[in-house]
């Protein structure tokens, strides 16, 4: 059970690995093909840009997870430490409600407005099957905003991005190997 959960919580990673390196090795073939063949599949240009889509929106979601997108912060640096998750916190809650009126939109075109007949130009599928990853991503995105916020407000745990790099810390660590500690 354990390791089901393990999966589930790191669905992004593990789906966004797999779409990067099935991408990466369709374009290859493509390149191959076209170079030492004279030949060219029409298909694997529109499933890899598929796929490239599919893998920046779930990267999304991952990075929400990761707690690293982007955050003007600056004015941080001038309020108490104990306020700024509350702050960010609050500023997530926007987000969220973003996300939800986003899915609910992106809900309602793909299921209701979208015409079965519109299909891909050389897959042949219907593209409703890849506007799909609007409210499927937003929806894990929602989802992992909260979790963020749980682990940081409920649970105590900062859930910051692992390559972030604060300035702070950095000089501080600097101006002590200038002085030789």
């Amino acid at each position: 059970m354990s390791r089901f959960l393990n999966v589930l919580n790191n669905f992004e990673s593990y789906l966004c690995r797999a779409l990067l390196v099935m991408f990466v090795c369709l374009l290859f073939t493509q390149i191959i093909s076209r170079e030492v063949f004279d030949h060219s599949f029409s298909w694997i240009e529109e499933l890899s840009v598929y796929m490239f889509v599919w893998f920046v929106f779930f990267g999304a979601s991952y990075a929400a997870k990761m707690s690293a997108h982007n955050r003007v912060t600056f004015q941080f640096g001038m309020l108490p430490r104990s306020w700024i998750k509350w702050i960010e916190g609050f500023a997530d809650l926007f987000w969220i409600a973003f996300n939800v009126y986003f899915i609910y939109l992106a809900s309602d075109f793909v299921f209701n407005k979208m015409n079965k007949f519109w299909k891909s130009q050389t897959l042949g599928i219907e593209m409703k099957w890849i506007y799909m990853v609007l409210p499927l991503a937003f929806t894990l995105m929602t989802f992992r905003i909260i979790q963020v916020n749980y682990l940081k407000l409920v649970k105590g745990v900062d859930a910051r991005d692992p390559d972030k790099v604060d300035l702070e810390d950095y000089k501080t660590d600097t101006d002590d190997k200038a002085d030789g500690k």
